[in-house]
């Protein structure tokens, strides 16, 4: 067994987007950082990869991550990751839904065009909608300084029990009554039932939808699900505007490269195809990793951007962890509910309906989306180990509005699968995986007619793919699913909120902890803040 002849003061295992933002932090505050990535490439699920290098060569798409929302400006700031390249174009329409009566509905940011949009589909709803809109801003702006912060700590004592209980009346001293109770209607309450009371349009009913339960458990009418309409308007982008969703130029591989030069121009070393086999561990306190090598790296800190499961039930030994503990994290919720479809065609989409007015990147996005009783019955469906009837997919067509992903002649289409099985009850995965495809394909097909004969190159990701390329346990993006009871000062676990662990010396840092999945950088911002403290 060979150890590193450096002495490190931190191991970042993980070279996603939160880890590199930990790492930079922690060398811009002068700590010497090494960052060991399991892949070839970092990045984590934020990459930009050749869809099938042999039949297309050169194009290229964001393979897992695919929209740009919530990325804390204060990172982009800090890193200057606009220095290294990283440039995003708002998405405008934010949101845009194909119907199968060949009616395609924008949601756009210009309250004029909003405007001229529900006149057409949804009339009676036009100011139950701009209300509803305002609300939620309004509402998701108290949510907005706990994501750059650690959750609170209510297991506190003392003295910090109280800066605690300070920190929560700072955040909402303001709050009123009302704004409270409309708080936990939306944390807590049905997507389906808020949106059957405030308005009388399926299609805006749908539209909503269309944005709302991204790689989340639940159906629409299930308690829980209307907690993604605030979320969805938190700030992002360098600009900090509420429910903002961008292209990034280069596709989502660009915010880590980005990433990665500032990490690298901060002293930190970034090594790829280096998976961690363990964490080490004497005397309660990690010291250091060994690697799959069989080389022991040592550092005083291990920062951990794996998914809880997979750093405590698989990096550390069972003997370091009490049994409660690790029977606890065994309970996290996972089962990782959608996939990915990625295409290289030789045509553009030709969406039936699409406005003749519509420029290229006004064309880049359009949901096929379900009803909110079929997604009810999808969400059921795949609890059951099914393929849903009726797939709910998110499509972008990326060349449309980034003509550097691939060469003259070709388009980048990838396409989120909202509500597939884990685990399906007949076969396996690797017996369904071209189902799957095909049946996006025909799905698109129908919307989309000129899209199955135009199909250059295709490559699938189901739950299983997404486990198994970018090492997140059971191919949930998150790392544990987007619920209350998994959220704010219960994530991962309700006695470990803060990226401590039970284990002395070891953090994470990843979509795991507070405050949860996208790519935000918040995780991975708050890690290194938190260890700063500490150490």
């Amino acid at each position: 067994m060979q150890h590193s002849r450096k002495q490190y003061d931190v191991i970042v295992i993980g070279a996603g987007h939160n880890g590199l933002t930990a790492a930079a932090y922690l060398a811009k505050a002068g700590r010497k950082v090494l960052v060991l990535e399991r892949r070839d490439v970092v990045g984590g699920c934020a990459v930009t990869e050749e869809v099938d290098a042999e039949l297309a060569p050169g194009c290229r798409v964001s393979t897992a991550s695919y929209i740009a929302s919530m990325l804390r400006p204060t990172i982009i700031r800090d890193l200057k990751l606009e220095s290294y390249g990283l440039r995003m174009l708002a998405c405008e329409p934010g949101v845009q839904a194909a119907f199968d009566d060949g009616d395609v509905v924008a949601w756009w940011a210009d309250e004029t065009r909003m405007r001229a949009e529900l006149q057409r589909v949804a009339p009676d709803d036009i100011e139950a909608f701009f209300e509803t809109e305002h609300e939620l801003k309004r509402l998701a702006a108290y949510l907005q300084p706990f994501f750059l912060e650690p959750p609170p700590d209510v297991h506190a004592r003392g003295f910090a029990k109280l800066s605690e209980m300070w920190r929560a009346y700072r955040r909402f001293r303001r709050v009123t009554g009302d704004d409270v109770a409309a708080l936990v209607r939306f944390l807590t309450g049905s997507l389906g039932e808020f949106l059957d009371r405030r308005f009388t349009s399926d299609k805006l009913k749908r539209l909503i939808l269309s944005n709302s339960l991204y790689g989340k458990h639940g159906g629409p009418y299930q308690p829980g699900t209307a907690m993604g309409l605030l979320f969805h308007m938190l700030s992002g982008g360098d600009s900090d505007q509420q429910a903002w969703q961008g292209q990034v130029i280069g596709g989502m591989g660009a915010i880590t490269q980005a990433m990665l030069a500032a990490c690298e121009d901060l002293g930190v070393e970034v090594r790829t195809s280096e998976p961690v086999r363990q964490v080490n561990v004497s005397g309660g306190r990690a010291h250091g990793v060994t690697l799959h090598s069989g080389s022991v790296v040592d550092a005083r800190l291990v920062v951990s951007n794996a998914d809880p499961k997979r750093t405590f039930l698989g990096l550390v030994d069972r003997n370091e962890l009490s049994a409660e503990f690790r029977r606890d994290v065994e309970n996290i919720r996972m089962d990782g509910p959608a996939g990915k479809v990625n295409f290289v065609l030789s045509e553009e989409p030709e969406v039936l309906g699409m406005p003749r007015d519509r420029t290229k990147p006004e064309r880049s996005l359009f949901t096929l989306i379900p009803t909110l009783r079929e997604a009810e019955a999808n969400y059921n469906a795949s609890q059951q180990g099914r393929l849903p009837e009726r797939l709910w997919v998110d499509c972008v067509l990326a060349s449309n509005a980034d003509d550097t992903l691939a060469p003259a002649g070709r388009h980048m289409l990838t396409c989120f699968v909202q509500y597939l099985p884990y685990s399906l009850a007949e076969g396996s995965w690797a017996d369904h995986r071209d189902v799957l495809g095909d049946r996006v394909t025909e799905l698109i097909g129908q919307f989309a007619p000129n899209v199955p004969a135009a199909v250059i190159a295709r490559r699938v990701y189901t739950p299983v793919d997404l486990e198994q390329v970018f090492g997140i346990t059971e191919g949930n993006i998150f790392h544990g699913d987007i619920s209350l009871e998994q959220m704010f000062f219960m994530r991962p676990l309700p006695a470990w909120s803060g990226y401590r662990t039970p284990v002395a010396g070891l953090y994470l840092c990843g979509a795991g902890s507070h405050p949860g999945g996208g790519v935000t950088g918040a995780p991975g911002y708050n890690a290194a803040h938190a260890i700063l403290r500490r150490n």
